[in-house]
C-alpha cells in the first residue's frame, strides 16, 4: 500500500486540498492502485499548496502546487513511484531536500506537515511526549530550572523569560492555579500558531501539561480566536484523544499529576491578545485591559496565580524537556536563544514559515528564503512584529533577528511576522492604517489609546490631504509621545511605532501637495 499525504491545513484547504484528496482517491480506485491518504498539516511552503507527498522507500517525494486538473496526469506519469517518467512539471523531488525546507532549523515545527495531526501513535513515533515523560519523573523545581537554562523567552512579542514567569507562579501560595495559552493570533501576517495547532496539536497539549507540572496547576485553557475554525476542531479532537490515552486527566500515566484542558473560543477582538484582556474574556467579561500590578502570575484568572504563555512559547517546551535546556540554548545569539518560526507574508514570492535560530538577518529571510517580491519589484519596506511593529527600509535589512538588536532599531521581533511591501507602497497611508487599526481595536479603557488613535487618524488625514507641515508633524509627534508613555497596555503604547518609523525612514511620502495647507 502506498501512502499519500494531502494537507488539511487551512491554507491548503483554501486552494482546494479537500478536492485534491477526493480526486486522488477516485483516480486510484479507478486504476486499481492500493493507496491510503493521510491528511497531514502544512510544511509551511505556502506558495506550493496544495503540496501532495508520496511515501517511497527513499523518503517522501513532493508535488505541487497540485490542482484538480493535474490529478489524472500525475497518475499517468507514474507519480505513485515517486520518480515519474518523463518527469512531471510538478515533481519537486524529495521533500526534505527542497532548499526552503532543508535550510531551516526545525525544532518546534519538526513534526508539522510530517505526521497525522490526530494520531497519538504517529506523534509518539516521532518523539512526541518524550518531554512530558521526562517531566513526570522530575520535581517542579527541576522542570523550571531546565526551562530557565534554555533561555526561552515569550514568543508572543514581549520576550519575557519563561522560566522566571513559571517560577513566580510556582512560588505563589494559592489553592488553585491555572495555565492559559494565548492563541488569539491576531497580528496581520502571522499564522504560525494556526499552523502548529492544525498540524501538530499534541505538542501544545504536551507543553501545557509540562507547565502545569512545573507550577502545580490542574486546569488549563486554550483561548483561540473564532476565525480559526479548523484549529478549534483539531485541538478539541486532539484533547479528546489525549484523555483517552491518559496524557490528560487524573493520574497522568500513573503519576501523581493531574491536568484538565479545555478550548475556549474568543469573539475575534484584537485586544484579547493582550494577556489581561484575554483573562477578562475567559471569565465571561468584556475583553478590557487590566491595570498591572498585580501581575497575572500572582493574580490572574479568577484572581489566582496564572501562567499566560503564547502558543509558540508552550510548543517550544517539549523540545527543551526532551533534549535538555542546554541543547535549546545552543541555538540563537545573545539573550535571544532557541529558534523562532518567522512568517513571511505580504508581497513575497515564497511566503510561508521559516524556523531558524535567532541571529538570521532580515535580508536572508527576505531573499534567501522569500525570493524577493511576488511582483518582481524592489522591496521598499517590511513591517516586522505585526500591525504595531516598525516599518524598516532596505538599509536595515542586515539587522539580525534578535530582541535587543531590533530594540536598538526602535523595532521589535514580536510574534515573528514579516509583511513585505514593494516600491509602490504609500508609507503615509500605512502610517494612517496603524492609527486606524488602533482606533478600531482599542478596548476603550484608557484615554491615550481610545482618543489618541482617533486624533491620530484625523491628523494623518490632514497630512494626506495637504502635506506634512511643521505644525502637523509636531502635533503628530506629541500625540505619539502621549500614547507611548500614557497608554495602559501595548495596544496604545506601540501604535506610535509604525507611525514614527514611517516618518523617520520614508519622510518623502508625507510631503503631499500643499493645496490644503491653507485649511489649517
Amino acid at each position: 500500500m502506498i501512502t499519500i499525504y494531502v494537507p488539511r491545513d487551512a491554507a491548503a484547504l483554501s486552494v482546494g486540498a479537500d478536492q485534491i484528496a477526493a480526486l486522488i482517491r477516485i483516480e486510484a480506485d479507478r486504476r486499481g492502485a492500493d493507496i491510503q491518504i493521510v491528511r497531514n498539516g502544512s510544511r509551511g511552503m505556502l506558495w506550493l499548496e496544495p503540496l501532495v507527498e508520496v511515501a517511497t522507500p527513499e523518503g517522501r517525494v513532493a508535488y505541487g502546487p497540485v490542482t484538480a486538473a493535474d490529478v489524472p496526469a500525475l497518475f499517468d506519469a507514474g507519480f505513485l513511484t515517486g520518480a515519474p517518467q518523463p518527469p512531471h512539471p510538478l515533481h519537486l523531488g524529495p521533500t526534505e531536500e527542497i532548499p526552503y525546507l532543508k535550510n531551516q532549523e526545525r525544532l518546534t515545527f519538526a513534526r508539522c506537515g510530517v505526521i497525522d495531526p490526530l494520531s497519538v501513535d504517529d506523534y509518539r513515533e516521532h518523539g512526541g511526549f518524550a518531554g512530558l515523560e521526562r517531566a513526570l519523573a522530575m520535581t517542579p523545581e527541576q522542570v523550571i530550572a531546565e526551562v530557565t537554562e534554555s533561555g526561552l523567552r515569550g514568543r508572543g512579542g514581549a520576550g519575557f523569560p519563561t522560566g522566571i514567569k513559571w517560577k513566580t507562579v510556582h512560588d505563589a501560595v494559592a489553592d488553585e492555579k491555572f495555565i492559559c495559552c494565548n492563541a488569539d493570533e491576531g497580528d496581520s501576517g502571522t499564522f504560525a500558531d494556526r499552523m502548529i495547532m492544525e498540524g501538530d496539536p499534541f505538542i501544545l497539549i504536551e507543553g501545557m501539561t509540562i507547565a502545569a507540572i512545573a507550577v502545580g496547576a490542574r486546569q488549563g485553557y486554550i483561548y483561540i480566536r473564532s476565525e480559526y475554525p479548523h484549529a478549534i476542531a483539531t485541538l478539541r479532537d486532539a484533547i479528546t484523544a489525549a484523555y483517552v490515552e491518559n496524557w490528560l486527566g487524573d493520574g497522568i500515566h500513573g503519576s501523581a499529576h493531574s491536568f484538565d484542558l479545555e478550548v475556549r473560543v474568543g469573539a475575534g477582538a484584537y485586544i484579547c491578545g493582550e494577556e489581561t484582556a484575554m483573562l477578562e474574556s475567559l471569565e465571561g467579561k468584556r475583553g478590557m485591559v487590566r491595570a498591572k500590578p498585580p501581575l497575572p502570575a500572582l493574580e490572574g484568572l479568577f484572581g489566582k496565580p496564572t501562567v499566560v504563555n503564547n502558543v509558540l512559547s508552550l510548543t517550544s517546551v517539549p523540545v527543551i524537556l526532551a533534549r535538555g535546556g542546554a541543547f535549546y540554548r545552543d541555538f540563537g545569539v545573545g539573550r535571544s536563544r532557541g529558534t523562532q518560526p518567522f512568517q513571511l507574508g505580504g508581497n513575497i514570492r515564497h511566503g510561508g514559515i521559516v524556523e531558524k535560530a535567532f541571529g538570521i538577518t532580515l535580508r536572508e529571510l527576505l531573499y534567501d528564503f522569500g525570493g524577493g517580491t511576488a511582483s518582481g519589484r524592489p522591496i521598499r519596506a517590511v513591517q516586522v512584529g505585526g500591525p504595531l511593529g516598525a516599518y524598516l527600509p532596505p538599509e536595515h535589512f542586515d539587522t539580525p533577528k534578535d530582541y535587543e538588536a531590533f530594540a536598538a532599531r526602535e523595532a521589535m521581533v514580536g510574534h515573528g511576522g514579516i509583511v513585505v511591501f514593494d516600491d509602490t507602497v504609500d508609507m503615509a497611508m500605512q502610517a494612517r492604517f496603524a492609527m486606524e487599526f488602533c482606533a478600531a481595536e482599542s478596548c476603550g479603557k484608557c484615554t491615550p489609546c481610545r482618543i489618541g488613535a482617533v486624533r491620530g487618524v484625523e491628523i494623518l488625514d490632514r497630512v494626506l490631504a495637504g502635506g506634512a507641515s511643521p505644525k502637523q508633524l509636531t502635533l503628530l509627534e506629541g500625540l505619539c509621545e502621549v500614547m507611548a508613555d500614557g497608554s495602559l497596555c501595548a495596544m496604545g503604547g506601540l501604535t506610535p511605532m509604525p507611525v514614527r518609523s514611517a516618518l523617520k525612514h520614508f519622510p518623502e511620502d508625507f510631503d503631499r501637495p500643499a493645496a490644503a495647507l491653507a485649511a489649517e
